[in-house]
């Protein structure tokens, strides 16, 4: 049985920004833009058209980057932008160490609801072991939409089989919290450890 007294039975939980880098997001665009001589803004504007797709798990790695980059010949490769994607993720190792130990105190259900590219989701859960503390993810990948789409985390409660009240849901961006709370759903902006320590404390997980 829990060893708390709160009512709270799952977490949701973010990945980019909570216990890994964004990985693939602006700087690490720019970042790539100077590395591989390419034209930023032109990089960051076929991506701003085609990511939703990609991340919806509508089109794969290999047709984003097509779209994004090989639409004309390069004097570099696909597997050098994909292990320069791939390297920019890292982890956040006390935030992973404070969810895991949460959960294993209290028993609780965790599920990830986070937007994320299949092969680079893949790529995060299998290298920082991810499965050692998320139960489910509900990856924008693998659903087929993309917070804030209030159906995304509809499926996160159905799957969870909780009431919305009884989750606490982490992320690093206010505007997907916000669209949770409309379900009912308790959420916690993360900016650092010890200000998330202090919430998850509010609801007798510390």
């Amino acid at each position: 049985m829990p060893e708390h007294n709160s009512t709270i039975k799952a977490l949701f939980l973010d990945i980019g920004g909570v216990f890994l880098t964004n990985g693939w997001d602006t700087e690490a665009r720019k970042e790539a833009a100077i590395k591989f001589g390419l034209d930023f803004e032109e990089l960051n504007g076929r991506h701003r058209i085609i990511f939703d797709a990609y991340e919806s798990g509508k089109s794969t790695l290999d047709e984003y980057l097509t779209l994004l980059i090989f639409y004309k010949p390069r004097n570099f490769t696909r597997e050098d932008i994909k292990a320069f994607m791939m390297q920019k993720s890292q982890p956040y190792p006390e935030m992973i160490e404070l969810i895991r130990t949460i959960k294993r105190k209290h028993h609780l259900l965790t599920i990830a609801v986070n937007n994320e590219g299949r092969e680079l989701n893949d790529y995060r859960i299998q290298q920082f072991d991810l499965k050692s503390f998320i139960d489910v993810f509900a990856s924008s990948c693998f659903v087929h939409m993309r917070k804030p789409d209030m159906d995304m985390y509809q499926l996160a409660i159905d799957l969870a089989q909780v009431k919305p009240e009884e989750i606490v849901y982490l992320d690093d961006r206010p505007v997907f919290i916000e669209a949770a709370c409309q379900l009912g759903i308790q959420g916690i902006e993360h900016v650092d450890v010890a200000t998330t320590k202090s919430a998850l404390a509010q609801y007798g997980l510390i």
